[in-house]
This record gives structure tokens, C-alpha cells and sequence, in this order.
């Protein structure tokens, strides 16, 4: 039995990467009783079953997981965003950035085309809420060898709204990864999907990346935010005021003594992201206890 990563899932089969070698397996019958499936970026053990070819056995512990992009184990979120079209909406920053955090990721959000809008209110927006940020252009090149220095020695994924640039970004960092593009339809303002599974790919200087399937929207069903009272946690610009509300179990939504409010009218916290949390946390609250459950 030997042990590999899962660089890529099709069509029911796990592309497992060991080494210099890479194996093309099933999944082993017992994960369909156990409702548990392997994703790309587990890490698994698995049997040869012949030349190139094997079955898994079993699912290592995971680091985390996330149903959307559907991945395993990562180090980082990069959160590709556009000031231009099409502008990335703040609240699908935020909830991407409130998964990530409450999973124990890593988060870089990364303003794209900066060659037609540098967005600089979004980029102190995240700055100011303690992230990394780094404003690149896949056109001029610009920014893309800071954004590479902040890939090494990590496995990241990349995710964002479709046509922000994501698969322009990985293929100006990496030119043979070759990732088909799509055209921003000038009528919708949004970019057709081009990736259409997860996949893991190594850069020559040493990365790990992921490209993921862009997204329109979340769902709840597939969040992996669950607890409304846990939801401030996963906004680190919240963290400094969240122990010094005057009620334990503020909501910091509308309380009286609340200090995150406090430091919402003091300009020390983005309206924007405070607009986002109050948001989920209004959806989170409307989801049933027993569904939550089932989502942990």
C-alpha cells in the first residue's frame, strides 16, 4: 500500500500523485456506504491493482475541506477580484474570506486587471481588515512576481467570480499549464466557466496551485459556515471589539453597547464588510438547527 495525493478527480476517477509517478485510481466501494468521498488534495492510501493503475483505500486525515470550490488540505485562499468587468461584488469576497478563515486557511486577495481598474478602495478595504492583498494585472504582467513570491512553498487555491482572470493569472505565472480562458460576455458582465473540475498543478519555482470552477453565488447547503454565533470569528477586522460588547451573545447586528458597532461609527471597520457579516448572519440564523447539523 503506498501513499499519494489526489492532484485531480473526472469522471469518477482520482488522479493520486506520488513522487514522479502518477497513478490512476477508483475509490474503493465502502466510501459510497460511508457517504465520504475523496477530493483533490486529499492525501490517500492506495493499492496498485497494475501499470499505472489503482484503487484507494482509505482517506488520510484532512487539514480541512471545502464543498465549493471542492478541494482538501489547501495552505491558502487566493481570492481573485476585479474592480473592472465584472466587478467582483465585496459580499462574495466576504464569504469566501469568512470560509477560509473559519477553516483555517490562509487568505490573499488578488485585484486583477489593473491595467483597467486598480480598485484601490477595494484593495484598502482588505487591507485595512488585516489580509494580504496584492494588486496584479495578467495583460502588463505587473504584480504577478509579488503574487508568485506568495504562492512558494504553498498549495493555494484559486477561486473568484468567472472572469476575473483567474486562469490568465495561473497561465502568465506558469505559461505551459496552458488553462483554456473564456471571453467576459460584455452583456451580462460575467466571464463563461472554462474550468470545468479541480485540478492541482506545479509551478517550476516550487508552487502548488489549484484552478477551481469560477462561481456566481453561494448556497448555504454547500457552506461550510454553519453557526451564526461562530460567525464572528471568521472575521478577523471583528476580533480586537468582539470580547468587549456590553451583553455576552451580542449579535453585533443592532445591540446597544455593542463595541463592534462602536468601532463601525469610529470608521475602524469597513461598512462594507460589516454589511456582509450582518448578511450571513441574517441566512445563518434562518437555517435550521437540525440543517446545520447535517452540514458539520
Amino acid at each position: 500500500m503506498a501513499e499519494g495525493r489526489i492532484v485531480k478527480a473526472l469522471s469518477g476517477f482520482y488522479y493520486v500523485e506520488a513522487g514522479e509517478t502518477q497513478v490512476t485510481c477508483r475509490a474503493r466501494g465502502k466510501f459510497r456506504h460511508t457517504g465520504e468521498s475523496p477530493l483533490v488534495g486529499d492525501m490517500v492510501r492506495y493499492t496498485l491493482t497494475g501499470a499505472g493503475e489503482g484503487v484507494i483505500d482509505a482517506i488520510l486525515p484532512r487539514r480541512n475541506r471545502f464543498s465549493r470550490p471542492l478541494i482538501a488540505n489547501i495552505d491558502q485562499m487566493v481570492i481573485v477580484a476585479s474592480g473592472a468587468v465584472p466587478v467582483t461584488d465585496p459580499f462574495l469576497i466576504d464569504r469566501m474570506t469568512a470560509i477560509a478563515v473559519n477553516a483555517g486557511a490562509q487568505v490573499l486577495i488578488c485585484v486583477n486587471k489593473a491595467d483597467e481598474n486598480r480598485a484601490v478602495e477595494l484593495m484598502d478595504t482588505y487591507k485595512k481588515a488585516g489580509f494580504r492583498a496584492t494588486l496584479t494585472s495578467a495583460v502588463t504582467g505587473e504584480g504577478l512576481d509579488d503574487l508568485k513570491n506568495e504562492l512558494q512553498g504553498r498549495f493555494s487555491v484559486f477561486t473568484g467570480n468567472s472572469g476575473v482572470g483567474k486562469s490568465s493569472i495561473l497561465n502568465a505565472i506558469c505559461p505551459a499549464l496552458m488553462i483554456p480562458t473564456g471571453e467576459v460576455s460584455q452583456k451580462l458582465g460575467r466571464g463563461r466557466h472554462t474550468t470545468r473540475h479541480v485540478e492541482i498543478f506545479r509551478t517550476p519555482d516550487g508552487a502548488m496551485i489549484a484552478d477551481t470552477p469560477g462561481f456566481a453565488a453561494f448556497d448555504l447547503e454547500s457552506s461550510e459556515l454553519t453557526d451564526p454565533e461562530k460567525l464572528q470569528y471568521a472575521f478577523p477586522d471583528f476580533a480586537p471589539y468582539v470580547d468587549k460588547c456590553r451583553f455576552v451573545g451580542c449579535s453585533h447586528t443592532k445591540e446597544r453597547g455593542c463595541a463592534v458597532l462602536e468601532a463601525l461609527e469610529a470608521g475602524k471597520i469597513s461598512p462594507t464588510r460589516h454589511k456582509s457579516y450582518a448578511r450571513l448572519y441574517e441566512q445563518l440564523k434562518s437555517v435550521n438547527a437540525w440543517e446545520r447539523r447535517e452540514q458539520l
